[in-house]
């Protein structure tokens, strides 16, 4: 894919098949858990080589579906050296075990995800949406999500045919966006969003909508490269939000949650 400023070393590829979705659900599992500003309070240190693997799971099903729909793309590390041997004849290879989350560290688990794949920006077409039910595992696990997409709709003043679907390859709905821990700083998730403008507007898309909870990745989707057009169209903290502050801790509260419109059509 062309249009990119990444090192030789790195290239951008679209995300397919189980590998690739089980890696990518173990990159936004490990981030969420020891690194989130939101996610990593909500459990105490003891307590989270349980919920990594618990998340893993209950996650895997978004990841695959984000994945199976063409439109997820990650940055692979052509240089990268293996931890274990066995990985070398599959390129790649995740080695989390459930049966082992006792003894299991944020160090180790990310050993044990001995795969190329340094960062992922999912993404899927909203006309095909997620089923609620099998995200009920995950929402349990979370119960922030749920009232996270609950309130973020409430405050959304644009009128349903500005954003809703009503048939394929209209709007490009963005799931998550994680960089490996010991990889950040890179620009990886900079180069992903752009480079999945790009691919979403070849492809007929005339828009993205997307969910942060970062500041930087904010920025980057409403500050797009022309001749894309990016509006935050939801901005407000957790603590402005009753049911949010009942589910998280005080020292989350002031986390800003947005929801941004790319418009993809932009000067035609």
């Amino acid at each position: 894919m062309a249009e990119t400023t990444l090192s030789p070393r790195y290239e951008i590829r679209v995300l397919s098949g189980t590998d690739h979705a089980k890696w990518a659900c173990a990159l936004v599992t490990h981030s969420s858990i020891y690194s989130s500003p939101v996610f990593s309070p909500l459990s105490r240190p003891e307590e989270k080589s349980q919920l990594c693997h618990e998340m893993f799971q209950a996650a895997l099903y978004q990841m695959t579906h984000q994945v199976n729909s063409g439109l997820s793309l990650g940055i692979f590390d052509t240089q990268y050296q293996y931890n274990y041997p066995e990985s070398i004849s599959t390129q790649g290879k995740l080695y989390w075990d459930p049966s082992n989350q006792e003894e299991a560290t944020e160090t180790s688990l990310l050993k044990e995800m001995d795969f190329p794949l340094l960062s992922v920006a999912l993404s899927y077409d909203s006309y095909y949406p997620l089923d609620p039910p099998k995200l009920t595992s995950l929402y349990n696990l979370f119960s922030f999500l749920p009232l996270r997409n609950k309130a973020t709709d409430k405050r959304d003043p644009r009128p349903k045919k500005e954003w809703k679907a009503t048939g394929p390859k209209q709007v490009l709905s963005r799931g998550g966006t994680v960089t490996k821990q010991g990889e950040e700083g890179k620009g990886f998730m900079k180069e992903l969003a752009w480079e999945l403008m790009r691919k979403a507007k070849k492809e007929g898309f005339r828009g993205i909508q997307i969910g942060c909870m970062h500041d930087y990745v904010t920025r980057v989707w409403e500050r797009p490269p022309k001749p894309f057009e990016g509006k935050v169209v939801v901005r407000y903290r957790i603590g402005e939000e009753e049911e949010l502050k009942g589910v998280v801790g005080k020292e989350v509260w002031g986390v800003e949650i947005t929801r941004v419109w790319v418009d993809l059509k932009g000067g035609e």
